[in-house]
């Protein structure tokens, strides 16, 4: 057993910290408006994708060999990454506060970022991919693929908590660089860029 959760956790992690938009975006949160914001953030991307794993496991691998469920999975998840691509390059600089300057509604803030965590994760193909290769290694092969899909999910929820939030925690140590407006700016700017570049690759 305690081989078992070391290699679910060993691929869990790996797929979760790997570069990605979710990633991109969680440096973003972790940068923007303080901890409470990059954790609800974090908590969205891995509550999501705990989610995904469950589905994998309850037999949602079928919709991956529909060519129009892939396709479409493909472009909308395309579709809501740009738009958040534009909204990161275009966001004022006071979106993105350091010490001093937190959100005046911290518990909105923290709602939204939960929301785009979830949204962002739940629309990466990415993760259903590596979702469906965890299921093939790790709960298929077991006597008791029910309880193995269990585990399999609980060990990815911690996974992607720590993958994603060490995105974060780089976004917070980087938010005392970004005190000058100007800094912001192009902050923003780069992290929309990668995020686009992200969806270019996800789509290439």
């Amino acid at each position: 057993m305690t081989a078992l959760v070391l290699a679910m956790g060993t691929f869990a992690l790996m797929g979760a910290i790997t570069p990605g938009p979710v990633n991109v975006l969680a440096i973003r949160h972790g940068a923007a408006a303080g901890r409470l914001t990059a954790l609800a953030y974090v908590l969205g991307a891995s509550l999501s994708y705990a989610l995904v794993v469950w589905l994998m496991g309850q037999g949602g691998a079928w919709l991956l060999h529909e060519a129009w469920a892939v396709q479409g999975a493909r472009w909308l998840g395309a579709a809501y990454l740009l738009h958040l691509a534009w909204r990161v390059a275009t966001a004022p600089p006071m979106a993105l506060a350091g010490p001093a300057g937190a959100p005046r509604h911290a518990a909105w803030a923290a709602l939204a970022a939960l929301r785009d965590g979830g949204l962002t994760q739940s629309l990466n193909p990415k993760a259903w991919l590596v979702a469906l290769s965890g299921i093939g290694l790790f709960v298929l092969p077991q006597a008791d693929a029910r309880a193995a899909l269990g585990l399999f999910c609980a060990v990815s929820l911690l996974a992607c908590g720590l993958g994603v939030g060490c995105w974060a925690l780089a976004g917070r140590l980087l938010a005392r660089a970004l005190a000058q407006p100007a800094r912001q700016r192009w902050f923003n700017r780069a992290m929309g860029a990668l995020l686009a570049l992200s969806v270019a690759s996800m789509l290439g």
